[in-house]
C-alpha cells in the first residue's frame, strides 16, 4: 500500500512533535532524508533530517519492521523539535519523496485490515482518547487490550459448532456416527447462549453509563430550587437564581463526575401554565428533555404540600427513572425518613447523590470488560433476538434447515461486532471519526 505520513501529536508548538510514516517505502524514504544508516528495527537513532545539503532538524528516529508494528507495515516515527514550522517542513519533505498525507484514522484502519486489531479494539482507541474519567479509561483499555473481544469469541465458536453439526445432519443423514442435532438440543444451546448474551447486555448497560454518562433532567414548578440544585451539583453559580418565577427559560447544562459516574445535568424551565411566549418555548424544551433523560429529578418545595400542577408533572414522568427530592429542608422542623431532603441553597445535597448511585446500582469497583458503543450493543441485541427466534422455531418444529437461518443471523451479528464480516463502507465510517494521526 502507498506509504502514508502524518503528524501524530497535536498541531501546536510544544517541546516535541512526532511524525509517523507507514507503508512499504517507509524505511526507504526515511533513509533518504536521515543522516545515519537505519539498520535494526525497534531501535532509536539520533541524527539529522537532511534536505539536500540543508539540515532541517536534529531528531530521534525509531524504525519498526513489518509485521511487528502498530499497522503491521514498516513504520518510522520521527521526533522533532516541537515547532510546527519544522514538523511541516519534514512532512513536506517526506511527501516529496513519494508518501502521501494520511487520512483520518488511516493508521488504525491499516492495523485493522492487516489483522493487528479487531473492530472493537479500533473503536477503543477513540474511546481511550475521549475518556474523561478513570472509569471510562479503564473500560476503554479493557477493549484495547482485547479483553472485551475475548467475551464474544467463545460464543462465535459455539454457534459455529452448532451450525456445522446442523449442516452435516442435513447433508449426510446416512452417516450413523454423526451426533444428531435435535430440536431439544437446539433449544438448550440457544437458551444457554441467550443467558450469556443477557449477562453481557446487562453489564454493557452499566458500562455505557460510566463511558458516556447519565442524562439527568431537573424538573419542577418555578421557584422550587432547580437552578440552585444545578449550582450545588456544579459547585458554581452557573444558573441564575432569583425569587421571580420563570427566571430559567432555556435549558442550562452542566457536567459533573459523581464517584466516577459522569452526570450530564439539565436545568429546565419551571413547568406551569404560562402566557409568555418565550416561557412557553422554554417549557416545551423542558418536556422534550424529560423524554430524552435517563433520570428525572423532580424538585419539590418542602415547606408546602404537593399541588395539582406537580401531580400532573409526576404523572408525566411515571414511566421514567425518577427521584422526588424535597428542597429547602433548612426551612422546616420535621422530616419524613422515607423522603429525600436537601438544601440546594446551602449545597447540602449528599443524600441525593447517594440516591442516584443506589438507583443505578453502579460502583466503579464492579467494572469489567464490556461492549460499550451503540454499534456493539445493537449487534449484541440483534444476536440475542435471532437466537430467541431460533428457539421459537425449534419449539414449533419448524424444519431444522430453516431454524438454522436464525442461528446463522446471530452468528453473523457476533462476527460483525469484531469486524470479521464488516463491509468497507461501515469500517470507513468508523475510522473517519478518528483524528488524522490515528
Amino acid at each position: 500500500m502507498k506509504t502514508i505520513v502524518s503528524l501524530i501529536t497535536p498541531p501546536l508548538n510544544a517541546a516535541v512533535a512526532v511524525i509517523r510514516m507507514s507503508g512499504d517505502e517507509a524505511k526507504t524514504i526515511a533513509q533518504e532524508i536521515f543522516s545515519r544508516p537505519i539498520e535494526k528495527p525497534n531501535h532509536v537513532y539520533y541524527g539529522n533530517i537532511i534536505d539536500g545539503k540543508e539540515i532541517v532538524d536534529q531528531v530521534l528516529l525509531t524504525y519498526f519492521a513489518s509485521p511487528k508494528s502498530f499497522t503491521g507495515e514498516d513504520v518510522v516515527e520521527i521526533s522533532t523539535h516541537g515547532s510546527m514550522l519544522i514538523a511541516n517542513q519534514v512532512i513536506e519533505l517526506i511527501i516529496s519523496k513519494g508518501a502521501r498525507l494520511a487520512e483520518r484514522g488511516e493508521f488504525s484502519s491499516r492495523a485493522y485490515y492487516n489483522n493487528k486489531i479487531d473492530l472493537v479494539q479500533a473503536e477503543a482507541i477513540l474511546s481511550t482518547i475521549e475518556a474523561n474519567t478513570l472509569e471510562a479509561k479503564k473500560l476503554a483499555l479493557y477493549s484495547l487490550n482485547g479483553e472485551t473481544s475475548s467475551l464474544i469469541k467463545p460464543l462465535i465458536d459455539n454457534l459455529a459448532s452448532l451450525l456445522s453439526n446442523i449442516e452435516v445432519n442435513i447433508d449426510y443423514p446416512e452417516y450413523l456416527d454423526i451426533e444428531e442435532v435435535t430440536y431439544s438440543r437446539i433449544k438448550k444451546e440457544c437458551l444457554e447462549m441467550v443467558n450469556e448474551l443477557d449477562k453481557l447486555l446487562s453489564q454493557s448497560k452499566k458500562s455505557q453509563y460510566f463511558m458516556h454518562g447519565i442524562n439527568v433532567c431537573l424538573v419542577g414548578l418555578p421557584n422550587t430550587g432547580k437552578s440552585s440544585l444545578l449550582n450545588a451539583f456544579l459547585n458554581q453559580e452557573k444558573a441564575i437564581v432569583t425569587n421571580v418565577p420563570g427566571t430559567t427559560r432555556d435549558i442550562v447544562e452542566g457536567n459533573i463526575n459523581l464517584d466516577g459516574l459522569p452526570l450530564h445535568l439539565l436545568d429546565t424551565a419551571g413547568i406551569r401554565k404560562a402566557d409568555n411566549v418565550v416561557e412557553q418555548i422554554g417549557i416545551s424544551k423542558s418536556q422534550e428533555s424529560i423524554k430524552n433523560a435517563d433520570l428525572v429529578i423532580m424538585v419539590l418545595d418542602a415547606t408546602r404540600q404537593i399541588n395539582d400542577e406537580e401531580k400532573e408533572i409526576l404523572n408525566s414522568i411515571k414511566d421514567k427513572n425518577y427521584i422526588l427530592v424535597y428542597n429547602k429542608k433548612d426551612l422546616i422542623d420535621k422530616v419524613d425518613d422515607d423522603k429525600i431532603y436537601i438544601s440546594a441553597l446551602n449545597k447540602d445535597i449528599s443524600s441525593l447523590k447517594k440516591k442516584i448511585l443506589s438507583l443505578f446500582n453502579l460502583s466503579s469497583s464492579d467494572l469489567t470488560p464490556s461492549l460499550c458503543t451503540s454499534r456493539q450493543v445493537g449487534l449484541l441485541q440483534k444476536a440475542k433476538n435471532s437466537l430467541l427466534k431460533a428457539q421459537e422455531d425449534a419449539s414449533n418444529n419448524v424444519p431444522i434447515d430453516l431454524v438454522s437461518v436464525s442461528i446463522k443471523e446471530s452468528y453473523d451479528s457476533l462476527k460483525e461486532i469484531l469486524g470479521m464480516n464488516v463491509n468497507i463502507d461501515l469500517s470507513e465510517e468508523i475510522f473517519s471519526r478518528f483524528c488524522v494521526g490515528k
